[in-house]
């Protein structure tokens, strides 16, 4: 499972990790965290065992809930991100019938409450993109990045429709067609592209100046636009708009770089450090 979108949320006087799989549509909870708000343990070694005991239980019961729990990438209380088993809602409140504890109705409410703010954001996409200003305000971004980030955003939706509407389908295909338009326009992969900024998890575009933000929207919007000249549909045909609008975002870089002896792609993010010299968001 990729990791897209870690957070934390807060249950009583617990925190909860979850990650939010854009791609599915779908939250995903740790396993150990809920457990130890169901458990009333605040020590995680503790709640760990808790869950290691009832994971071993219901295998042997041939349960299902254990299968449906994934592994995925999450900050550890040493500040290191290390894997974790996380489930989406619906294993989760099957897990909490395997386990007596006066907070079970509680947590099924607050797993509603979560799971409906984020069907508000989608039935109403406002909300989604004022979260996501107010995000990047508090970050210290300038209104003129926001506006640029917003508009890539908007860019790149319409792209993602046309491919969900041409026989592309979400997740590994939308990927690979990502990583050739990126590529193409860039000289770098995605994957490298984030190395080149010391991102691990955070999302690329978060972390790009105006300039990527612009480029990567450029080649995106001619890739769209060459594919519906086309008519091109499923992954093989997709690609070839792909780099031929990646291309176009390519030519139009160089020709910037040539004029101001400046790189557009840059190692450049916006990540922090703390007291300790540790990158934070």
């Amino acid at each position: 499972m990729k990791n897209n979108q870690n957070s934390l949320a807060i249950f009583e006087s617990f925190k909860i990790r979850r990650h939010y799989d854009e791609k599915k549509e779908m939250w995903y909870f740790s396993v150990v965290d809920i457990i130890a708000a169901l458990i009333g343990q605040p020590n995680f070694l503790m709640a760990r065992k808790y869950w290691n005991k009832l994971a071993e239980r219901l295998k042997n019961e041939e349960s299902e809930v254990v299968t449906n729990c994934h592994r995925l990438k999450m900050l550890a209380q040493d500040g290191k991100m290390r894997e974790t088993d996380v489930a989406n809602v619906e294993t989760i409140l099957r897990l909490i019938q395997s386990v007596p504890s006066k907070k079970a109705e509680p947590i099924k409410l607050w797993l509603a409450k979560v799971g409906y703010e984020r069907m508000q954001e989608m039935a109403d996409p406002e909300k989604a993109l004022n979260r996501s200003r107010n995000y990047w305000q508090k970050m210290g971004r300038s209104e003129k990045w926001i506006q640029q980030r917003m508009m890539g955003q908007e860019t790149r939706n319409k792209l993602t429709d046309y491919w969900s509407n041409n026989e592309v389908k979400k997740g590994e295909e939308f990927a690979i067609l990502t990583n050739i338009i990126h590529e193409e326009w860039s000289d770098l992969s995605v994957k490298d592209h984030k190395k080149l900024k010391n991102l691990k998890t955070q999302n690329l575009r978060d972390h790009m100046s105006e300039e990527e933000l612009l480029f990567t929207a450029l080649a995106e919007l001619s890739t769209r636009r060459i594919a519906e000249t086309d008519e091109t549909k499923g992954l093989e045909e997709n690609k070839i708009p792909a780099k031929k609008g990646g291309k176009i975002a390519k030519d139009a870089r160089k020709a910037l770089e040539n004029k101001t002896g400046k790189s557009v792609v840059t190692g450049a993010n916006f990540l922090t450090k703390n007291k300790s010299g540790k990158l934070l968001e």
